[in-house]
């Protein structure tokens, strides 16, 4: 199939960008687009020292550098799109490896009174090592105490909060 490629300028001999009309091969999706697979009219030397016509294939972003010639149906080229990736990869590029459900509750002792306390993530910094995992409905119980704070750094606060006083309050802004 015919294609017009678009050549580079070069401004050191001052030429402009130039069109040429190339062959088309193949075109494939990759994750920054789309590239196309062309055939450039060329010429190659001979051993006897004459000259012949040629091709030379090369890869080319499109639609930066490839344009489609008027009334040239492109349906039968062969086409190659992005394999589609699996949920999970998705799902785990975007939000990240997993990590453990539940909370920890590291205690903390100030003297005289209530025991205090506070929420984190098992994977948090501050996690206290080897501590019992709670469940949710453990973690909103402990959380519910005047003395437990939720740790803003693992998200615990950010996770908890909405459960303990309702979505209610969240606004549009």
């Amino acid at each position: 199939m015919p294609v017009r490629v678009v050549l580079p300028a070069d401004p050191v001999l001052g030429q402009p960008e130039q069109e040429v009309v190339a062959r088309l091969w193949r075109r494939r999706q990759t994750r920054t687009g789309w590239v196309y697979l062309v055939g450039l009219p060329s010429y190659r030397d001979l051993e006897d020292g004459g000259v012949e016509a040629a091709e030379y294939r090369v890869w080319v972003r499109a639609p930066d550098h490839v344009r489609p010639v008027d009334g040239v149906d492109y349906d039968q080229v062969p086409t190659e799109p992005l394999p589609p990736a699996p949920p999970t990869s998705v799902v785990r590029e975007v939000l990240g490896e997993r990590r453990s459900s539940g909370w920890v509750l590291a205690k903390v002792r100030e003297g005289r009174g209530p025991a205090r306390g506070v929420l984190h993530a098992p994977d948090c910094e501050e996690a206290p090592e080897g501590a019992p995992l709670l469940d949710a409905q453990r973690a909103l119980d402990v959380a519910e105490n005047p003395g437990t704070q939720l740790c803003t750094l693992c998200g615990c606060a950010q996770e908890l909060t909405p459960l303990l006083s309702g979505f209610d309050h969240i606004t549009d802004s």
